[in-house]
């Protein structure tokens, strides 16, 4: 008889490559979740730059922070961040337009049909103000109000996420990971070395000559996509037909004022730019379309609507809309850039690595065959990024712009997907959030309405109510937001007040 205790399977060998936000990011999550069975490697080069510039973020990072083990108060400190009620949208369907999408429940609705039909009802009866009423975070946004949390007062039921500094982010997560156990090896990715039966990644071979074996490979090497597509081959689909932009600009300016609670994206002739505020500096950019606007002329338009004056010469970043024809192709998986790209308008760019990486850990192989879950993984994520897809070209599909850039993006065809919902709001105001979509029905509604599209019909429940019980429900719900918001400190003093430490 045997009496040898069984021996522990080999620890898995978790090998990413790069760094920046979305490397550490994943080390960050899987060290500080799988570390009693995994040795987590990272590897990056001080030579090579990161993008940067993902600094608005969407509710869900809160979740996965949780799943990480980010303390907010270390976070906020750390970064920078400042709160975020929601995006204000400026001359996008037209100019002189503005909308708010916030992160908030427009008012209740019933299992029938969603609030939106109950205003709409009111509407048609002469009554019921704007919907954003109906929501304290779109109010809250716009009075640069908000309060909650620890210690601070207010109201803690607001959904917030947060403006935060990229870099800054980055070496917290850094931190956090070699603190669980995560090793950094500094060296440039000369090589990527493949086993001659399976085709799977061997090693990373560095400019020196050293190699960093593993099991599985995380591509957060950004655009370049190093392992994904130049060594294992695996293609890009363009959308470059449906989203037309293909530059940003980005610079930095010094405070100018409080924080509001939000995120600015006014639209110009050939795109669109942004506005990000934190607690040390403002982020600004410029989005737009090289076929319509040169890279001079969109410098000059950047700087001409700075408030402050740029801290450093603005960077160029250029891209390509589109996805990742695999993101997980043999023992690598594609994270964050190299795995697909949308334009940043609804700041959903952290948000994908983070369920990118969440997913992974729910399936990770362990050593064993992992043809199903890879599958799996590759339609969950083609579905999550079409979606988001989807959703940012609705507001450039719904324009009334007159200039030659908004024009094509108005009459090129949409797909089928989008153009079926965007049937369905026009002729019955019907919005929907299908499976694991990630925008719900209250932002699909604020940004079909903010862009103009005024629905033909709408379901008649409410008339079943009488005008004046509707009257006299939809006005305690507007008194109810009123109340909460204005029982709210304002955003920058609640800031200083909750979180002094220093920030980044």
């Amino acid at each position: 008889m045997n009496d040898a205790p069984p021996q522990s399977p080999p620890r898995t060998r978790v090998v990413v490559a790069g760094g920046g936000t979305a490397g550490w990011l994943a080390a960050a999550a899987v060290s500080r979740q799988l570390g009693g069975l995994i040795d987590v490697t990272l590897v990056e080069s001080d030579e090579i730059g990161t993008v940067g510039v993902g600094e608005a973020t969407i509710p869900t990072i809160r979740r996965f922070h949780e799943i990480a083990g980010v303390d907010e108060r270390a976070f906020v400190a750390a970064t920078g961040a400042t709160v975020k009620l929601g995006i204000a949208f400026e001359d996008w369907a037209c100019a002189g337009d503005r909308y708010f999408h916030s992160f908030g429940t427009l008012g209740r609705g019933t299992w029938m049909g969603d609030f939106h039909h109950f205003w709409l009802e009111a509407r048609a009866l002469g009554f019921g103000g704007e919907v954003g009423e109906y929501c304290a975070e779109h109010q809250a946004g716009l009075a640069g109000r908000y309060g909650g949390g620890e210690g601070g007062g207010g109201d803690p039921e607001l959904s917030y996420a947060y403006h935060l500094d990229a870099t800054a982010y980055a070496r917290h997560l850094r931190a956090l990971s070699e603190a669980a156990g995560a090793t950094r090896v500094e060296g440039r990715i000369a090589d990527v070395r493949r086993d001659a039966e399976t085709g799977d990644i061997a090693g990373l071979v560095l400019a020196d000559g050293r190699e960093v074996a593993g099991d599985l490979f995380l591509d957060c090497t950004g655009f370049r996509a190093l392992l994904m597509e130049g060594a294992l081959g695996v293609g890009y689909e363009d959308w470059g037909r449906w989203l037309r932009t293909d530059r940003a600009l980005a610079v930095q300016t010094p405070v100018a004022g409080p924080p509001p609670p939000y995120t600015r994206a006014r639209a110009h002739t050939a795109g669109w730019g942004w506005r990000i505020p934190l607690r040390h500096r403002v982020g600004n950019g410029l989005v737009y379309s090289s076929e319509y606007l040169s890279d001079e002329e969109g410098r000059s338009r950047l700087l001409e609507n700075l408030t402050g004056d740029p801290l450093f010469e603005p960077r160029l970043i250029r891209y390509r809309a589109g996805r990742r024809e695999q993101m997980w192709a043999h023992n690598c998986v594609a994270l964050g850039l190299s795995s697909g790209f949308v334009e940043p308008l609804e700041s959903t760019s952290l948000h994908l690595v983070m369920t990118g990486v969440t997913r992974l850990m729910q399936c990770l192989p362990f050593g064993r065959p992992a043809d199903a879950a890879r599958r799996r993984y590759n339609a969950q994520g083609r579905a999550e990024l079409e979606g988001v897809r989807d959703f940012v070209i609705l507001h450039y599909r719904l324009n009334e712009r007159p200039e030659p850039f908004w024009r094509a993006c108005r009459e090129t065809p949409v797909p089928d997907t989008l153009a079926e919902r965007i049937a369905l709001f026009r002729e019955g105001a019907e919005a929907y959030q299908a499976g694991d979509e990630l925008f719900r029905v209250d932002s699909w509604v604020q940004v079909m309405l903010g862009q103009r599209l005024h629905p033909a019909a709408h379901h008649r429940m409410a008339g079943l109510m009488g005008e004046a019980r509707l009257r006299d429900v939809l006005g305690r719900m507007r008194a109810g937001v009123a109340a909460r918001v204005a029982a709210l400190p304002a955003h920058g003093d609640w800031l200083a007040r909750t979180y002094p430490e220093k920030t980044a």
